[in-house]
C-alpha cells in the first residue's frame, strides 16, 4: 500500500521540520516544502528518514499549483496539507512600510488560502483529507510592533473557521494550531532580553519545543480528531490565559 502523502511548507528548518519529523513517525511520506533553503530541506528529509524535497514560493500561485500536480503525480494525492510556511517583519504601525505589511500578508494568509486550493480539487473529488494551518498566539493577544504578523495570523484563524464550514460536507477537515513561544523557529531570533521577558510571562516558565506543537499537528490530522473541524488549538503554556 503506498504511504499517504503530507506536504509541511516552510519545513526546511523550526517549527516546520519538527512537523515533518513528526508526521514521518506517523507514516507519512512527507514533502517537505521550502521557497530557497534546499540544504535546509534535504536535513529535514534526513532527519524525517526518507521523504522528497518541494520548491516553490507559497506566494507564487502558478508554481504552487505545479508543485502539488506533479506531487500528487509521481507520488499520489495529498493527504494532509500543513500551512507552516510564514514570516514576520516588526515595525509600528505609524513606521512600517507598506511593502513589509504587504508581504507578511501575502505569506502567511495568502499562502495559506493558495497552499488550500491547490490540494482541495483532489480532496474534496476523493472526499477525504485534512488541512492544518499554523496560525500563533499573536493572532489573539497583544504585541506591540506585530500588527502585520498578529493581522496575518487572526486572519489565518478566520480563514480556517470559513473554509472548515465550506468542505466539512465534502469529508475534508480543516483546523488550526495555535503555538505560543517556541524552542524553535522565529523565537530563535527574538532580542534575548524580549525573549526572557515573554517567558516569564508564561505559566509553564519555559518557551514549548517544536516537537510538542508537531504533536498536536498529528492529533488533528489523525482519525481521533475526525470530528474536530474549524477549530484553533493553543498550545502556548498558558501564555494566553
Amino acid at each position: 500500500m503506498d504511504r499517504r502523502v503530507a506536504l509541511v511548507t516552510g519545513a526546511a528548518r523550526g517549527l516546520g521540520r519538527s512537523i515533518a519529523v513528526r508526521l514521518a513517525r506517523e507514516g507519512y511520506l512527507v514533502a517537505v516544502n521550502h521557497r530557497s533553503d534546499p540544504d535546509g530541506a534535504a536535513t529535514t528529509v534526513k532527519a524525517c528518514g526518507g521523504g522528497l524535497t518541494v520548491p516553490f514560493d507559497v506566494t507564487d500561485v502558478d508554481a504552487v499549483h505545479d508543485a502539488v500536480k506533479g506531487l500528487e503525480r509521481d507520488h499520489g494525492p495529498v493527504e494532509l496539507l500543513v500551512n507552516n510556511a510564514g514570516i514576520t517583519i516588526e515595525d509600528w504601525v505609524v513606521m512600517g512600510r507598506d511593502d513589509d505589511w504587504q508581504r507578511v500578508l501575502d505569506v502567511n494568509l495568502g499562502g495559506t488560502r493558495t497552499c488550500s486550493k491547490a490540494v482541495l480539487r483532489r480532496m474534496l473529488g476523493r472526499k477525504r483529507g485534512a488541512i492544518v494551518n499554523v496560525a500563533s498566539v499573536s493572532g489573539v493577544r497583544r504585541g506591540a510592533g506585530q500588527a502585520a504578523y498578529a493581522a496575518s495570523k487572526a486572519a489565518v484563524l478566520a480563514f480556517t473557521r470559513v473554509l472548515a464550514l465550506e468542505v466539512a460536507a465534502k469529508g475534508v477537515r480543516v483546523n488550526a494550531v495555535v503555538p505560543g513561544l517556541l524552542d524553535v523557529g522565529m523565537a530563535e531570533r527574538m532580542n534575548r532580553d524580549a525573549r526572557e521577558q515573554r517567558v516569564a510571562m508564561i505559566p509553564m516558565g519555559r518557551p514549548g519545543t517544536g516537537d510538542e506543537v508537531a504533536g498536536v499537528v498529528a492529533f488533528l490530522a489523525s482519525d481521533a480528531a475526525s470530528y474536530v473541524i474549524g477549530q484553533g488549538l493553543v498550545v502556548d503554556g498558558g501564555l494566553t490565559l
